[in-house]
């Protein structure tokens, strides 16, 4: 019996949350923007297995979040990320780290986890 191997399904995506500008506030933010520009969005950058809008609820409602994300995430920017999704694990975790640094040479302000 000849049983054909069934290609893994790709299911990870990284996303991107706007976050309020009163995140500017939380001198750990601060820091880790030494490059800010004025105007730019504030923004999370993250990865997950689940959709993400499904994984930006559950950062609002306290379920694994990042507190920046559940004290002052406004809305999923799907512009900066669609373009990528889905894809595997591996792909995702350096996608999340690539995305983050590409957005701050850009003088976005970033947080990633």
């Amino acid at each position: 019996m000849n049983v054909a191997k069934r290609q893994p399904r790709h299911h990870h995506h990284v996303y991107v949350v706007e976050l309020d500008d009163r995140v500017w506030n939380e001198a750990r933010f601060r820091r880790a923007n030494p490059g800010y520009q004025l105007g730019r969005p504030y923004v999370y950058v993250g990865m997950t297995g689940l959709d993400p809008d499904l994984r930006f609820d559950r950062h609002k409602a306290g379920i694994q979040a990042n507190a920046f994300v559940q004290r002052y995430g406004v809305r999923l920017l799907p512009a900066l990320y669609e373009v990528f999704n889905p894809m595997p694990y591996g792909a995702a975790r350096e996608m999340e780290v690539e995305l983050a640094i590409s957005l701050r040479e850009r003088g976005f302000g970033v947080w990633q986890a």
